[in-house]
């Protein structure tokens, strides 16, 4: 018994929090300077792999081509009709002899096809992956990890097909297709013109039909995508909705998810199970037509019985080469929208860009200008307006200030993440726009308050800046911070594997492993965005004691909103709104009794209240 669709409840509307970034556009028209890119990656293989495809791909296709003709007209029509047995005989053995070895060549075929086409889709893939790295921080702004990653996996296995198989198919049914016309019109121009009626009926099939099959599993991908998206965000915010109490409202929603899902599967495989008999029909169509007008010409003398039994096997033969083409344009338009949205993503360029003569800064000593810096992420959102400010060689700096006062776009543009929209950033006088991104990044270590940690070891966790660093490196820098304490206590020490984001680790433990990495790779400005607010007061302690060697002759940028980590920094900035309000040490500012003054009262009131 079917069931009946559920639609999301609206009680539960505001739960709908799938903006997918799945493809809009299934197709695209056929366009041939995409393809002639897409080509170009075939390009390194093609002296090497594709001629032998295609000869191993000739020889399987004319054994297919010969070996009906060899039944109808020489053994019906000859061995058996004059009882020759031993032309039988040596007819039989050389179709055996042909079909090894037309199954030699498809196996060869085969093996080279795919490894051709495997080595495309990896070379795609590593090329995309590569370019997106080099993108600058405005692109991963503007886009989710998941539109990304839909690009790099989805979009790039949509063309698999199209070049593991789909070129050279195409060339073996068109060559096929093309074979069996010219073969029947030599046998039998009337038989021939009466049986090519049902082409139109097998290329509707073929393509319009089957697209419409395709739509509708495509639509089923999307709905289990939002299934997979709706467990996956329930199952991890199962503590936010049990401490809501809202089990009941998120099942609502779970099950007009749930009913849609269902009710898409239910279109696509109806609409599934019309493609065989539609196949099978066109194949009746056929035959009734080969056996109708085919008898009435045996009868009339215009064709021998073997060539009826030629065109029985050409009829048999004649689907497949057409459904494949059918097939074949179908893929070529879902490779058309898959191939503009990679090619998309590889012309977008670097909006921090690398000048041809840039230069190298060498033994970086850390002296940091801002000179009438002005930036804005877009028109409407400034968020740095003339900045001045002057960090010398081992000072340590505090950036204070409400959230998007324009702290972290400071530290952001030191990284040079991004370029000033106006002026200029200097270090030890070289403006970063003249200076190799590398050069610069290798000696900035950024340590955020949200410290990613990859999946893997510990030791490879905080190796990840320096990966020539020894164990015993590894292990002082872990000393040093604080960090040696709770890892010898894990199961594994050092080896220790932690999952993606270091799930098994607190958040002061991720901290700790974030200083370790940061101190291992021995930088010359160290920016620590935040980096002690996840962190309990034992552990900050800790910490504070480590930061004396951490920092020590480096040139230091911390923002902080815990005011009592930063009262021993040398210069203190008070930021809002994109501009600097005042700036001193923690003494000179708390004499002046200005915007730092109220903001230090503020957080001891809030602390007395505790």
């Amino acid at each position: 018994m079917a069931r009946k669709p559920k639609h999301v409840p609206e009680t539960t509307k505001h739960l709908d929090r799938f903006k997918y970034t799945q493809d809009q556009a299934i197709e695209k028209p056929f366009n041939w300077a995409q393809m002639t890119r897409l080509l170009r990656y075939v390009k390194p293989y093609w002296k090497k792999l594709l001629p032998i495809s295609i000869i191993a791909m000739l020889i399987a296709t004319i054994v297919r081509l010969i070996v009906p003709i060899l039944i109808g007209r020489v053994a019906i029509d000859v061995a058996i009709a004059d009882g020759n047995t031993n032309l039988l005989i040596q007819l039989v053995v050389g179709i055996a002899i042909m079909y090894l070895l037309s199954y030699i060549a498809n196996m060869l075929r085969i093996k080279y096809v795919n490894i051709l086409g495997q080595n495309v889709i990896y070379d795609l893939r590593e090329h995309l992956f590569s370019h997106v790295q080099k993108l600058s921080h405005k692109f991963f702004d503007n886009r989710s990890a998941g539109s990304i990653l839909v690009r790099i996996m989805n979009d790039i296995n949509s063309l698999q097909e199209l070049f593991t198989n789909g070129i050279i198919n195409l060339l073996m049914d068109i060559v096929m297709l093309t074979g069996i016309i010219v073969i029947l019109f030599a046998l039998s121009p009337k038989l021939a013109l009466a049986i090519l009626v049902i082409m139109p009926l097998m290329f509707y099939i073929s393509t319009k039909l089957r697209r419409n099959i395709r739509r509708s599993w495509q639509d089923v991908r999307i709905q289990q995508s939002k299934l997979n998206s709706h467990l996956n965000e329930s199952l991890q915010g199962v503590r936010i909705t049990q401490s809501f109490s809202q089990e009941r409202e998120n099942s609502e929603y779970f099950d007009g998810v749930n009913s849609e899902n269902f009710e898409a599967w239910n279109v696509a495989t109806r609409k599934s199970a019309m493609f065989r008999p539609f196949v099978e029909m066109s194949n009746a169509v056929g035959t009734v037509i080969l056996v109708a007008y085919g008898a009435f010409l045996i009868l009339q003398g215009d064709i021998t019985s073997g060539t009826f039994v030629t065109f029985a096997f050409f009829i048999g033969m004649f689907w497949e080469p057409i459904s494949r083409l059918g097939q074949m344009y179908n893929q070529l338009l879902m490779a058309m929208a898959a191939s503009e949205r990679i090619f998309e993503f590889l012309d977008e360029k670097p909006n921090v860009k690398e000048l041809e003569n840039a230069k190298e800064i060498k033994d970086m000593k850390g002296n940091i200008n801002f000179n009438n810096v002005q930036f804005a992420y877009d028109e409407k959102r400034i968020a740095l307006h003339d900045i001045n400010l002057e960090m010398k060689q081992g000072e340590t700096v505090a950036l204070v200030g409400h959230t998007g006062s324009g702290k972290s776009t400071i530290a952001n543009l030191i990284s040079r993440f991004y370029d000033p929209t106006k002026g200029s950033v200097k270090i030890d006088g070289v403006d970063l726009k003249e200076a190799t991104l590398a050069s610069v990044r290798q000696q900035i270590s950024v340590v955020l308050q949200d410290t990613f940690i990859f999946s893997g070891t510990i030791m490879e966790n905080i190796r990840f800046g320096r990966p020539d660093a020894s164990d015993e490196e590894v292990i002082e820098a872990a000393k040093v911070v604080g960090a040696d304490e709770f890892i010898q206590r894990l199961n594994s020490g050092y080896e220790t594997e932690v999952e993606e984001r270091g799930s098994i680790l607190s958040a002061g433990e991720r901290q700790l492993l974030s200083f370790a990495r940061a101190l291992l790779a021995d930088p010359r400005i160290l920016i620590l965005d935040e980096a002690t607010a996840s962190i309990d007061t034992e552990t900050e302690m800790k910490i504070q004691e480590a930061l004396g060697l951490l920092l020590e002759g480096r040139t230091a940028i911390i923002i902080a909103h815990r005011l009592s980590t930063i009262r021993e920094a040398d210069t203190i900035y008070v930021l809002e709104n994109g501009r600097i309000l005042e700036y001193g040490s923690h003494s000179e500012l708390m004499e002046k009794k200005g915007e730092y003054f109220e903001l230090v009262k503020a957080q001891f009131q809030m602390l007395d209240a505790i």
